[in-house]
């Protein structure tokens, strides 16, 4: 391996370590004061800045990367916590929309000042 290739290698071990350091810190977070995963939280958030017609959940798939059914199964868990509705399409029957609720920006909400302290604290150490 040239010394290049060794250095990038490196790069790439530190970021993945850093990630998951961060990404692990968030999720405790999160979960412990706010019931919220990190992909949840994510979701959320995404949606959050949509208008009041939401985002179309193949949309959300490629935002938050994660697979149709396992998003599937996310906005089902933020249904059932009153977090989420679900929106047929106008146009097109088989688009389903997703949008936050009011429960659901104010959990958001809170949950943004738990993942800034967060960041704040592990972004810099």
């Amino acid at each position: 391996m040239t010394t290049e290739n060794a250095t990038l290698a490196a790069e790439w071990r530190d970021l993945l370590a850093r990630h998951a350091r961060i990404n692990a810190a968030l999720e405790r977070e999160l979960q412990g004061s706010h019931r919220l995963s990190v992909t949840e939280f994510e979701a959320l958030s995404r949606l959050a800045t949509e208008d009041d017609m939401g985002c179309r959940l193949q949309q959300l798939v490629d935002d938050v990367h994660m697979s149709q059914s396992a998003l599937s199964r996310l906005i089902s868990r933020l249904h059932d916590e009153g977090l989420v509705e679900r929106r047929s399409c106008v146009d097109d029957r088989r688009g389903i929309y997703a949008c936050i609720t009011d429960a659901g920006r104010a959990r958001l909400a809170e949950a943004e000042v738990t993942q800034a302290a967060v960041l704040a604290r592990t972004l810099h150490a």
